[in-house]
């Protein structure tokens, strides 16, 4: 069956190591921290001041004054920084972040990334995903396959205003985990219960399909 958004965090929490510094994006990304191995050490960055994420408060717990780049409340850890939105965004164009963690509403299959804006619907502003996928060398996407009227949202080419281009490295959708090789998507593992069939279907895009395809471990 195809995955929970807390599933597919808990997956992407594996391609989390020892010493990584990673930025999370709003949604799917803020639940990795919490699935994130309790041996190793990571610290989290948020690109509105603070290095050193923890996981989400418990109910009752929460510091109004604590806060991600999606205006969550949020916990820190030992040894947590605050600095300004210049700094910040320092860290991120100086290439210090080792992993960025965005959610999508399309990408495509050479990796390129609409996660932004929508034509015709009020945004806020482009936030700093644009930043983050320009200066990033390991991008992992989080996201659903298919939009709720059933389509695609792994496509040929993104029908959305781009974020970034050639970019992404990876995604974990909610049937599949995959990469982006040689212009296509490469099927590495899917959800448990789903099929091979059930992710072609899915997948407006090329899709590599080679050998067994095993099902998630978490």
């Amino acid at each position: 069956m195809a995955l929970s958004k807390e599933q597919i965090a808990q997956r992407i929490a594996k391609e989390v190591k020892d010493g990584y510094f990673v930025n999370l994006g709003i949604g799917i990304p803020t639940l990795v921290a919490n699935f994130v191995q309790k041996d190793i050490e990571v610290d989290f960055q948020s690109e509105n001041g603070v290095l050193g994420m923890g996981p989400f408060p418990f109910e009752g717990e929460e510091d109004p004054d604590l806060i991600n780049a999606g205006k969550q409340t949020i916990t820190t850890l030992p040894g947590a920084a605050f600095v300004d939105s210049a700094m910040s965004f320092s860290m991120i164009r100086g290439q210090h972040v080792d992993l960025t963690i965005l959610g999508a509403m399309e990408v495509s299959q050479n990796g390129d990334i609409a996660n932004w804006k929508i034509p015709g619907k009020m945004v806020k502003g482009m936030g700093g995903a644009m930043d983050l996928v320009a200066s990033a060398e390991n991008i992992i996407v989080a996201m659903m396959h298919t939009n709720r009227a059933g389509a695609s949202k792994l496509l040929k080419d993104c029908t959305l205003p781009l974020t970034g281009v050639n970019c992404v490295k990876k995604i974990v959708s909610n049937l599949a985990v995959m990469s982006i090789e040689n212009n296509s998507f490469r099927l590495l593992e899917r959800a448990p219960g789903v099929s091979v069939e059930e992710i072609k279907n899915a997948t407006e895009g090329n899709l590599i399909i080679e050998g067994d395809i095993p099902e998630m471990i978490f």
